[in-house]
């Protein structure tokens, strides 16, 4: 009788750590903090995905965000959405990007994100997908954009950044 207890208290504790939604994850090199890197499903055949993240500078020297690269996909480049009368576009961002001390660098579906270009398979939620990010100061950092369903709630600051 015990032993059925103690079994069907581990099993339902199992299934409910397992039913919790992914968790912020952070990386950090030398005075970088790159905050919870995430991407949404794409459908079958979908040449290309978004990723977004937040990179917070907590040193005293700038730094530059200069893209990166994934093995699943032919290219990985920074872009920008803006909006022009009405018309949404979206360009790449040429030589990268200040990462300035003490501010955030944000990546978000309305403004800088990062495009996974020539994908080599659909991501699927609970994806994670390995990248690694090149800055001018701090070198390579390897991280995994978790891929989920949506946007964090509240946004990726309300998940990454503690």
């Amino acid at each position: 009788m015990l032993r059925r207890l103690l079994t069907t208290i581990l099993v339902a504790g199992l299934v409910s750590v397992m039913a919790i939604p992914a968790t912020a994850h952070q990386y950090t090199v030398g005075s970088l903090k790159i905050g919870h890197p995430w991407s949404l499903p794409t459908p079958p055949g979908a040449p290309t995905a978004a990723g977004y993240l937040t990179i917070t500078n907590v040193g005293a020297a700038p730094d530059r965000f200069l893209g990166g690269e994934t093995p699943l996909a032919v290219r990985f480049e920074i872009h920008r959405m803006t909006m022009d009368g009405g018309i949404m576009r979206m360009r790449p961002i040429v030589g990268g990007l200040p990462v300035e001390p003490g501010k955030t660098l944000r990546f978000d579906p309305s403004g800088y994100h990062l495009m996974l270009i020539g994908l080599k398979r659909p991501l699927k939620v609970g994806d994670d997908i390995p990248a690694t990010l090149r800055f001018a100061r701090a070198g390579g950092v390897k991280v995994e954009f978790h891929v989920q369903a949506r946007a964090p709630k509240g946004g990726a600051d309300a998940m990454d950044m503690r």
